[in-house]
This record gives structure tokens, sequence and C-alpha cells, in this order.
């Protein structure tokens, strides 16, 4: 990580930290100070995402259903498959919390930065405490991709967008298990609401 001169902020992220359990001390070692930003989206998307993310590098994926279940009869869920285990965010924040206070934490809605982009990032620009310099007039809805992109930048020929592995339709799940993951989600979701103090209504 680069030093941090007067005036600026040292910024690094990595979807893994959240979910690795050696994460938090090793940060805290480095800085108390440190400020943390988790991003999060309904874990049942999430895990289809994830999957549909992993699908296209290996084709030969069993399906999701044979990967999400242990037992699919009695619709015993796998928490030992990454895509599902990463979404008990419950037990995540867990973790953190026996290193950091909540007020070193912002939670960014997943779902709200797909629907109200300025608005997400105006909140980490508070939570930096920078002065609100992204704003609506920076952003885009790209139609193709389904999401939010930067506007065109000064001097250059195209708008910024997240990469071809972002936005790519999602494989068709079964009803009936997206519903057994969202019961088995519902109790840690709900634990999360009261441990934020938000409610991000994934159910």
């Amino acid at each position: 990580m680069p030093r941090t001169l007067e005036g600026q902020i040292t910024m690094e992220k990595t979807p893994s930290y959240f979910i690795t359990k050696e994460a938090p001390r090793r940060v805290i070692s480095m800085s108390r100070h440190t400020r943390l930003i988790v991003v999060v989206r309904d874990p049942v998307t999430r895990a289809v995402s994830d999957y549909t993310q992993t699908l296209t590098k290996s084709p030969g994926l069993p399906s999701f259903q044979n990967l999400a279940f242990r037992n699919a009869t009695t619709g015993l869920i796998d928490t030992s498959w990454s895509a599902v285990r990463i979404g008990i965010y419950a037990k995540h924040l867990e973790n953190w919390l026996r290193y950091f206070p909540l007020s070193r934490f912002l939670f960014v809605s997943g779902e709200r930065l797909v629907t109200d982009p300025a608005g997400e990032m105006g909140r980490v620009q508070d939570f930096l405490r920078l002065k609100r310099v992204v704003t609506d007039k920076h952003f885009y809805f790209n139609q193709t991709k389904g999401f939010p992109c930067l506007k065109k930048p000064e001097g250059s020929s195209r708008p910024r967008c997240l990469g071809k592995s972002k936005g790519r339709p999602h494989p068709q799940i079964p009803s009936e298990v997206l519903l057994r993951l969202r019961d088995f989600y519902r109790p840690f979701n709900l634990k999360f609401y009261q441990m934020t103090g938000h409610n991000f209504g994934w159910d």
C-alpha cells in the first residue's frame, strides 16, 4: 500500500477482506483509524451472480441447485460452498466487530448503487469526510448492461463502464430453489439489519 501524504486518503479494496477471518486483526495492526466500506447486496442474488461468474470459466460446472444443497430432498443448504457462505453477512460482521466499532463502517447497498448511484456515492464521500464531487451528472444508465456507468470524461473517446464480466444474464434457477435459499438467509439477514441498524429490504 502506498504511503499517504498529508491531505490524501489511501484506499484499498478486495472482495475477500470482509470474509477472511484474519483480515480485521491485520488491518487494525496497521491502523486503528481505518474506515471500512462494505458493499452488500441480496445474498441470494449475490450467490447466483457468483455462480454465473464461475460458470463462464468452468462450463462443466454442476447446476446451481446441486452446489447449493447438501441434501436436495430435505432442502439442507451447503454452507461450505463459498457462493452461499459469503452471503451470511452477520457472521462475517461479528468477526470484524471484535476489532472495530460499528462507527468505523459504512454499509453500501449494492441495489441502491444501481438505482441511485449518486446517492450512495454521496454517502461514501460523507463517510470519508470528502467534499461531494461525484454527483448525478457523472452517471448514465447503460441499458445493455442493466446498471449505471460513468459518463465520458473530458478528453476521453468513450464512457467508463464495468467490463464484460459484469452484467451477464443469470442462468434460470428453479423458483423453489431460490425460495429455499431466501428462507435460509432470512434469519441471518434480520440479524445483519439489527447489527447495522439498516434494513436493506432483501426479504
